[in-house]
């Protein structure tokens, strides 16, 4: 949210690689190679770059984009993070992947795996259409985040408990940035921190 409307950044390649994690369990975001700054909040850009297997349909098809392009990213990444697959299949070749993500229905979370509020944010994420996608602040109100507010989740400890990919790093270097690699049993308790990724303040206090 900080990027979007206080900076007004579109980082354009959100994807799993690009989502990292500390042993405070602090999520940042990395690569901001391909961003782009827009004049103002309806502001659009019409440059290709970026790794396409995230993009969002206005932009692998070659159109104007602007921020509800990321959210369409975030949507693709919560989405393999918690089922641990990329939500496309497999495609041989990029004009594939474009027919199925311009003509084809968009991934959804398994109803009999995941609660209504979780399946209900990554489709407000990755509605086809740009404009009828949700905003980054509306939503950090999605009903999905508010059923954790009561809850102390403590990512860090998770992260570097026994059998954690980061349990073999040295703890006491808590500025270590390590890549976040997806987890199984992966539930919404361990989404919702990374979620939290689009206030993106820290990143302005270290930048």
């Amino acid at each position: 949210m900080y990027l979007h409307h206080e900076k007004r950044i579109i980082h354009r390649d959100l994807k799993p690689s690009n989502i990292l994690i500390n042993h405070m369990g602090e999520v940042k975001i990395s690569d901001f190679g391909v961003s782009a700054i827009i004049a103002s909040s309806s502001a659009q850009r019409d440059t290709f770059t970026g790794t396409y297997n995230y993009m969002a349909p206005e932009r692998i098809s070659g159109q104007k984009h602007g921020y509800m392009s990321d959210i369409w990213s975030l949507g693709l990444v919560i989405l393999e993070l918690a089922t641990g697959e990329f939500p496309y299949p497999r495609r041989e070749s990029f004009y594939e992947l474009l027919e199925a993500v311009v003509e084809h229905p968009p991934p959804s979370a398994p109803s009999d795996q995941f609660t209504e509020e979780f399946c209900s944010f990554v489709s407000a994420c990755m509605q086809k259409k740009a404009s009828d996608r949700s905003s980054a602040q509306i939503l950090l109100n999605h009903p999905f985040l508010s059923l954790y507010d009561d809850l102390n989740i403590d990512l860090a400890s998770y992260f570097t408990t026994a059998g954690s990919p980061l349990a073999t790093f040295n703890t006491s270097n808590d500025k270590q940035l390590v890549f976040l690699i997806f987890c199984r049993p992966f539930c919404q308790m361990h989404v919702t921190p990374i979620l939290l990724l689009f206030e993106w303040t820290s990143l302005s206090r270290e930048s």
